[in-house]
This record gives structure tokens, C-alpha cells and sequence, in this order.
């Protein structure tokens, strides 16, 4: 993995799904991480996310994430 240049931070897991406060998200937040319960949650979330990839990538705009990568020499 590169290392990100100074003053950048990368997309933490989830980052997304708590900030808009997402109700699967909450429900995960409740379980332990890998216990039965988390899992059928997060099957949900893998199959049929409540939020589109729109809102996704809108959102990355307003938070000011960039999309880079390296150029090949």
C-alpha cells in the first residue's frame, strides 16, 4: 500500500453509513462486530444497501474525498 501524501486521511470503513446516520448502520453499531446478529445485519447491507451509489459519491464531494491514483512511470 502507498503511503498518502501529507495532509490527506483515507476513507474509514463506515465513514459513510455513520455519518448519515444510517438505520442498518445503527443496528450494527448495537452488535458485537462477527456475533450472529452483526452478520445478518451487515448481509443486509452487503445485498441491499438503503442508500444508492448517487448519495454515496455526492456525499464524497461534500466531504471533499479524492479519487487518485499513482501514475505508472
Amino acid at each position: 500500500m502507498t503511503a498518502l501524501p501529507k495532509g490527506f486521511v483515507e476513507y474509514k470503513r463506515r465513514e459513510f453509513c455513520n455519518d448519515v446516520k444510517c438505520s442498518r448502520q445503527l443496528e450494527l453499531n448495537a452488535e458485537q462486530e462477527g456475533s450472529p446478529g452483526y452478520e445478518k445485519i451487515r448481509e443486509k447491507c452487503k445485498t441491499a444497501c438503503l442508500y444508492t451509489t448517487y448519495q454515496f459519491h455526492h456525499w464524497l464531494i461534500q466531504k471533499e474525498f479524492l479519487i487518485i491514483k499513482p501514475c505508472k512511470t
